[in-house]
């Protein structure tokens, strides 16, 4: 007899490889613990936290002085956008139900 409980995992599992989720970060072949992007990053967290510091120093550069910074802090938010794990963000709204479930 199948176990009904563990349906919504082998469901979830399934999806997530058949979908190519986590594309944003690849695993370091020099470093187990680590990732490679653009930048190197050891998770998820850390990129969160450097999106969040790349959005953070635009927001105050422009509080400051915006009449001279455009260009900056318009790359500043292009690097922030390319780094956001939008793939991720897709699978954490797949798990979010079945975490709901339980």
């Amino acid at each position: 007899m199948k176990d009904k409980s563990n349906e919504p995992i082998f469901h979830f599992l399934e999806l997530a490889e058949q979908m190519n989720y986590f594309t944003k970060l690849q695993p370091d072949a020099k470093n187990t613990n680590s990732f490679k992007t653009d930048l190197e990053i050891t998770s998820y967290s850390e990129l969160s936290h450097s999106i969040s510091s790349l959005l953070r120093t635009s927001i105050s550069i422009l509080k400051n002085d915006p009449s001279e910074v455009g260009i900056e802090v318009m790359l500043l938010i292009e690097i922030a956008y390319k780094l956001l794990p939008h793939d991720e963000m897709e699978l954490l709204d797949e798990l979010y139900p079945l975490i709901k479930q339980s």
